[in-house]
């Protein structure tokens, strides 16, 4: 006797059990942060952002001074600052080693991904009891877009502009609704702003590129510090909030190099400076290595336009020589010209600047975003 065989498709089988199959086709989309506000459903979602700061309190959200591990607010630009537009992710402990702001304030400006529970955290539309968390790119480092639309509306009042009067509009920009840094808290914000793309627990130190823990700043051999790539001594501003402490141009430098390089000017020549590859020293003046070359002149650059002595300051300007002393000069300019051309703005430059803006001084180093400037101004 023959048994026919009646093949049921599985689908039909997990319907008449009251199951149903999602297809790859069928799941849900990653959402935006904007989306994720108007879907407080209490249903599962994935959301992706930037960390913008550490929710404190409905309408409250911190950008710095980090004071836990519990929470984080994320949004679609990282330049955001209304927290109507941030979603606030409840951190569990699962996740706070590596996602909490205060052992990771590198995280900030990052993009991040999440899947969670779609509800309110803190009365404030959230994600709560997160399932996956994911730095954007594999990575914790920042990786920061400009603000959302580009820099154009940042740079309106310059549209059109060139020599002395795109100066002056640059000028009154980026000294607009500046916050400004005392010497102490530039430690905490270099470990973010210089932080190793590839070891988020170290930083890149600017003439000599090596990466070295953010443990290590202080002033001992072997230790990192604080490098004023306009020396504060050009124009004796010190450290005192203002050019002693504008973000703009202090980077992490390990402090024997720190100490060689001391308040020289800039220029090629001279002889290899032991500990820092690729950079040159003499008397007067001090070449950096190539793959800076460009990030220090546009340095210098901003602090000129930033610093034009309209306020308590001096007025910092840059010529073609290395012999300056104590005036507010910074040289050389022909080789500052050169080298903006020659090493144009990188990843690690480009979201240096954006971190600055987003999180703590809130201006901008306009020769990253617009390196063209530069001939037009200087030239």
């Amino acid at each position: 006797m023959s048994r026919r065989l009646w093949l049921v498709p599985l689908t039909a089988v997990l319907a008449l059990l009251g199951l149903t199959v999602t297809r790859p086709s069928d799941a849900a989309a990653t959402l935006t942060v904007a989306q994720a506000i108007s879907s407080q459903t209490g249903a599962v979602g994935t959301v992706t952002g930037y960390v913008v700061g550490e929710p404190t309190a409905t309408s409250t959200v911190r950008t710095s001074n980090f004071t836990g591990d519990t929470a984080i607010a994320i949004a679609d630009s990282a330049s955001t600052t209304a927290t109507g537009s941030m979603l606030y992710i409840q951190v569990t402990s699962a996740y706070r080693s590596s996602f909490g702001l205060l052992s990771n304030p590198g995280l900030m400006a990052g993009r991040i991904t999440v899947t969670g529970t779609l509800t309110a955290y803190f009365s404030h539309a959230g994600l709560k009891s997160p399932t996956a968390m994911t730095a954007g790119g594999g990575s914790t480092t920042p990786t920061t877009p400009p603000p959302t639309g580009g820099t154009d509306a940042y740079y309106a009042a310059a549209s059109g502009k060139s020599g002395a009067a795109l100066k002056t509009a640059l000028h009154t920009i980026i000294s607009s609704g500046v916050t400004t840094l005392s010497y102490d808290a530039v430690w905490n914000a270099l470990k973010v702003t210089d932080q190793d793309p590839n070891n988020s627990s170290n930083v890149i130190l600017l003439y000599s590129g090596l990466s070295r823990s953010k443990s290590l700043n202080g002033g001992d051999s072997g230790d990192w510090n604080r490098e004023h790539v306009w020396a504060k001594s050009h124009g004796d501003f010190g450290t005192a909030n203002g050019p002693g402490t504008d973000l703009h141009h202090l980077r992490p430098e390990d402090v024997t190099v720190n100490a060689l390089r001391d308040n020289k000017d800039f220029d090629t020549g001279g002889t290899a400076v032991s500990g820092a590859t690729g950079n040159y020293t003499d008397s007067d003046s001090w070449e950096p290595r190539n793959a800076v070359k460009g990030d220090v002149a546009r340095m210098i650059f901003y602090m000129a336009v930033r610093y034009q002595g309209d306020d308590a300051w001096p007025d910092l300007e840059v010529n073609d020589s290395v012999s300056n002393g104590t005036s507010p000069r910074l040289g050389r300019l022909s080789k500052l010209l050169a080298w903006n051309t020659q090493d144009p703005p990188d990843a690690f430059e480009r979201n240096r600047n954006q971190v600055i803006y987003a999180s703590y001084q809130h201006n901008r180093n306009p020769f990253i975003d617009h390196p063209e400037w530069v001939a037009s101004i200087f030239g």
